[in-house]
């Protein structure tokens, strides 16, 4: 994943902020890759419920970022990913996330249960 100008902020370095869109594009292209997420027709959808994050070393454009991911809890209608920044290359990961999906139906944003498929696509990524 590349880093880009505007994420970088006053101090020359990737914003706090910015980790957490990292983290929304890492988890949502997976699914979408893996086929369980069409953005605009999925009737069930996934919606942030919490998202942490740890720092431990600074990122800045024009870096290229590798991105860790894994399910660490996946539960009836939500499920925990943990996610890791890596400047491409390194093995000591720069950030270090946490970040929750509540699964609800995009009419109502009632949680439901997490389809089938999607659960199977989610459990490949188990740890």
């Amino acid at each position: 994943m590349p880093t880009r100008w505007m994420d970088n902020d006053v101090y020359g370095h990737v914003n706090n902020v910015v980790y957490y869109s990292y983290f929304d594009t890492a988890v949502n292209a997976y699914l979408v890759e893996s086929g369980v997420l069409d953005i605009e027709k999925s009737e069930i959808v996934g919606l942030v419920a919490e998202t942490g994050c740890s720092y431990f070393a600074s990122v800045a454009f024009p870096d290229h970022l590798d991105v860790g991911l894994a399910v660490s809890r996946l539960g009836r209608s939500s499920v925990t990913y943990a996610i890791a920044i890596f400047r491409e290359g390194e093995d000591q990961a720069a950030a270090q996330g946490r970040f929750v999906h509540v699964y609800v139906e995009r009419a109502t944003s009632k949680p439901v249960e997490i389809p089938a498929h999607v659960r199977e696509a989610l459990s490949r990524l188990a740890t």
